[in-house]
């Protein structure tokens, strides 16, 4: 006879597993976003087009893999846009010098609007799932750039630059520094991480649809605030907001003492938890001196 507490000890084990499964997937996309912010902000240049950043290299991604059929030319069309992306940021702000929220909105815009014109265009000659990699290498990827990006921070003449820049340009500039430069090189890899984020997104989903990114670039951007623009609480930021998004995953539809609580407030939840995390730490942890100015 078998003990019914071995079986709901199997069950509760099966659910957490499935728990933590979901959270490392949820994360890894806001992990690797965040990563994305964080090499802009720490050079001085506000980034609030991760969203959109995100949503182009989706949709490239996700297009690309369905029509060709091969995961890595969908991966480098997903890295190619949002790198694409990433530099008109840095031409509209360092160039042009437009104010870098107005210049992060349009981007989000000219997402928003390009995607889904170019997926209706092209609804007829898409279906099926995209041809995509397992999952886990994304994972892979996302723990590794905050290693990697912690310790060219910390041990690196690029990383005490960007610092630099990102804290009193000004300076940086009679150093030797130009802010540009490392600016550029900033956004290069920020636009490399949200293509990388966004491909992970549509790889999860199969396939592309309009809005799929669904404010994860705004919750990245909440998450590196939390984390004080540094890789590892950024990290513990990330993997906190995936948890709860797997739980509005996993409770849909759950019954609570015979009341079914409606599904809106499970998809809320992950922005609920954000709008609070920002209310109690907003203003706690200092951004980089620098962050906005020429």
């Amino acid at each position: 006879m078998i003990d019914p507490l071995v079986i709901l000890f199997g069950l509760a084990s099966i659910q957490g597993l499935t728990l933590l499964t979901s959270a490392l997937t949820l994360s890894s996309p806001l992990i690797l976003a965040a990563l994305g912010g964080l090499c802009s902000e720490r050079s001085g240049v506000v980034n609030i087009g991760l969203e959109g950043k995100m949503l182009g290299a989706a949709c490239a991604a996700g297009i690309v893999g369905q029509l060709s059929g091969n995961p890595v030319l969908a991966v480098l069309a997903g890295i190619g846009v949002g790198t694409a992306l990433s530099l008109l940021h840095a031409l509209l702000t360092q160039t042009f010098r437009m104010d870098h929220i107005i210049s992060g909105m349009g981007i989000n815009a000219l997402a928003v609007g390009g995607t889904s014109l170019i997926a209706k265009t092209l609804s007829n000659q898409l279906s099926g799932r995209m041809a995509s990699f397992p999952i886990f290498i994304y994972w892979v990827a996302a723990w590794t750039a905050v290693v990697g990006i912690w310790w060219y921070l910390k041990s690196t003449r690029g990383g005490l630059r960007l610092n630099a820049v990102g804290n009193d340009p000004d300076k940086a500039r009679q150093m030797g520094v130009n802010p540009v430069h490392v600016r550029l090189f900033a956004l290069l890899w920020t636009g490399i991480f949200c293509g990388l984020g966004g491909t992970l997104i549509v790889t999860n989903a199969g396939s592309f649809s309009d809005e799929m990114t669904a404010g994860r670039g705004y919750i990245a951007l909440a998450a590196l605030i939390l984390g004080g623009w540094r890789p590892i609480p950024t990290l513990l930021a990330c993997l906190a907001f995936g948890f709860f998004e797997a739980i509005n995953l996993q409770m849909q539809g759950q019954s609570f003492f015979g009341q079914t609580i409606p599904r809106e407030f499970w998809q809320s939840l992950p922005y609920l938890v954000t709008l609070v995390a920002l209310a109690g730490f907003l203003g706690k942890n200092k951004p980089p001196s620098g962050l906005g100015r020429p």
